[in-house]
């Protein structure tokens, strides 16, 4: 469209002199025009003085074009002549460089929108799970923005009943916990942080990343939590924790990264949650915490952190001051012999890291290994 509309305004004159070269110093251009248009003839061109950057303007005289000359009243030099197939050229060059520059104005708004955001990390843009940036960077900021994502977890069994936390992965009521939150369970009942209780159903564990995959019954509109990068943490990193210490639904704790890749066992065994007073039995640099853990365990890397875990944080978020899941709770340390009564957190607690849990998400979801 654009070629027929530049052809069509040079074949109409409008770039016919003198409106399309007033300078041309061709004798024979010069005559033709004096012919067909004697009010605007001009004795000698006119001096240029409006671009120093070529010191050659105006340009010599064009060459007479070979063959007959044109004849009187044409609408202006031979296609052979170079000004005026520069002056029909310009339209384009001029919208090749407004794409251009249209180009690198779009790219410059993406950019601008993604540095605003304040995050390395793409989002969905589904996502709401991010810390406004005038609290970035704090813990209250941190815990405004993803406590809608984490539920408390009470499951019941032949062996009893436990209670742990989860994360909310869809909007629909996928949730992630530790496998040893509901193992063996019969019925699991799932609160929100704003109340509300919902009954879930089981859709796949796999003990041997002690992760399982749980599924809210008729639930919409859910806060899904934003996965962060686990293989990006360092130690000294910021940490958030949150979930249902004992109960306490939305309970925030703060601390650091302590340690990468700690060698964790924890048992594959149904209702190994419920022994050492209600805690999480796991192994660790060659001890057994928290009760026995069984013949059965499997061993894990995880991320130490000081932040205060305390029995009923299992299956809960491990965040990053951006607002990121980066780990999974899973095991916290107490006191040889501590009765449930004075057991508590000493500042040595793990997590699975969120990209072991991320490359599990399809096994899980297909039923698990179990």
């Amino acid at each position: 469209m654009l070629v027929d509309m530049t052809e069509s305004i040079r074949r109409s004159g409008e770039y016919e002199p003198p409106y399309d070269n007033p300078y041309a110093t061709s004798p024979e251009g010069a005559q033709q025009h004096a012919s067909a248009h004697p009010s605007s003839a001009q004795p000698e061109p006119a001096p240029y003085w409006g671009s120093p950057v070529n010191p050659e303007w105006p340009p010599p005289p064009a060459q007479p074009p070979a063959g007959p000359a044109d004849p009187a009243g044409s609408a202006g030099p031979a296609a052979g002549d170079g000004a005026p197939k520069k002056r029909v050229r310009r339209p384009f060059a001029l919208l090749a460089a407004v794409a251009i520059v249209a180009a690198a104005v779009g790219g410059g708004t993406a950019y601008g929108i993604q540095e605003l955001t304040g995050s390395d990390t793409v989002a969905a843009s589904t996502s709401t799970n991010v810390v406004p940036s005038s609290q970035k960077g704090t813990v209250s900021g941190v815990a405004a923005a993803v406590s809608p994502s984490i539920v408390e977890i009470n499951a019941a069994s032949s062996a009893g009943s436990s209670t742990g936390s989860g994360v909310i992965i869809t909007s629909d009521g996928e949730i992630i916990t530790n496998n040893h939150v509901v193992s063996g369970a019969s019925s699991v009942k799932v609160t929100t942080s704003d109340g509300k209780e919902y009954t879930a159903e089981v859709v796949g564990t796999d003990s041997s990343k002690d992760l399982a995959l749980i599924k809210l019954q008729n639930a919409s509109g859910l806060q899904a939590a934003s996965l962060g990068n686990s293989d990006a943490v360092k130690v000294g990193d910021q940490v958030v924790a949150i979930g249902s210490p004992e109960g306490l639904t939305g309970t925030v704790t703060s601390g650091i990264v302590s340690a990468l890749n700690r060698d964790v066992t924890v048992s594959t065994g149904e209702g190994q949650q419920q022994q050492g007073g209600g805690q999480w039995p796991f192994e660790f640099g060659g001890q057994e915490f928290n009760g026995d853990t069984g013949s059965s365990t499997t061993t894990y890397k995880a991320l130490q952190t000081d932040a205060s875990l305390n029995p009923g944080n299992s299956g809960g978020a491990l965040i990053d001051m951006n607002g990121d899941i980066i780990g999974i709770n899973s095991a916290m340390y107490s006191a040889a012999g501590s009765s449930s009564a004075d057991a508590g957190s000493v500042g040595l607690g793990f997590a699975i890291p969120i990209n072991t849990v991320k490359a599990d998400l399809d096994t899980l979801r297909s039923g698990g290994t179990d």
